[in-house]
């Protein structure tokens, strides 16, 4: 019985993602969800309780995706500071299918986010650990850099790693893969300019 529980959510969830990804955030409703998991609508309120709830795990799901390969970039061996920092901002980037959709799924609730209080607060959250990730790995580019000048520079890091995400999603034929990483390889190489050229 505990398998087929954790099967049926396991399909709900699935459904909710693929709807988001497919519809956007204002066509996925409750009824949408459930006609693609084949289940009752009844169903889906008893797992989410509402459509809010809904979209809330639809961003969560997001952020555990992403997240977890920014931890396996940033983690690599063999590497240096200035290498884990880039690899692990190119996650965010729209480089193949499955991250296509997934930016996909971002701008929508950014997009969302505006007239939607609890999914701002959710979004707004995450974007501000993701944007505490890269201040992380900016600090250990070099031991002198200060934690205002560490902010500043993963602020600019992550607006061009965003801007570049979403004019992606929006013309792939302009923004192609390794447009997308030339322009944030840039913009993390004048960075790590800049720190060096700071340094006594």
């Amino acid at each position: 019985m505990a398998v087929r529980v954790d099967d049926a959510r396991d399909r709900i969830s699935r459904a909710v993602w693929d709807t988001v990804a497919e519809l956007g955030i204002e066509a996925t409703t409750v009824r949408a969800v459930a006609a693609r998991a084949e289940c009752t609508t009844g169903l889906i309120m008893h797992r989410f309780g509402s459509r809010s709830e809904m979209l809330v795990h639809a961003r969560q799901t997001l952020f555990e995706r992403t997240a977890a390969r920014a931890d396996s970039a940033g983690s690599a061996r063999g590497t240096t500071a200035a290498e884990r920092l880039v690899a692990v901002a190119c996650t965010a980037l729209p480089l193949d299918d499955e991250r296509v959709v997934e930016a996909r799924i971002w701008t929508g609730f950014a997009a969302a986010s505006i007239a939607h209080a609890e999914l701002r607060e959710l979004h707004v959250h995450h974007t501000r650990q993701w944007l505490a990730r890269i201040t992380e790995h900016v600090a250990r580019l070099d031991s002198r850099v200060d934690d205002a000048d560490a902010t500043a520079y993963a602020q600019q890091i992550v607006a061009a790693v965003e801007g570049v995400a979403v004019l992606a999603v929006l013309d792939s034929a302009t923004y192609p893969p390794a447009v997308q990483e030339r322009l944030v390889r840039s913009t993390i190489a004048d960075v790590v300019g800049r720190i060096a050229g700071a340094a006594p």
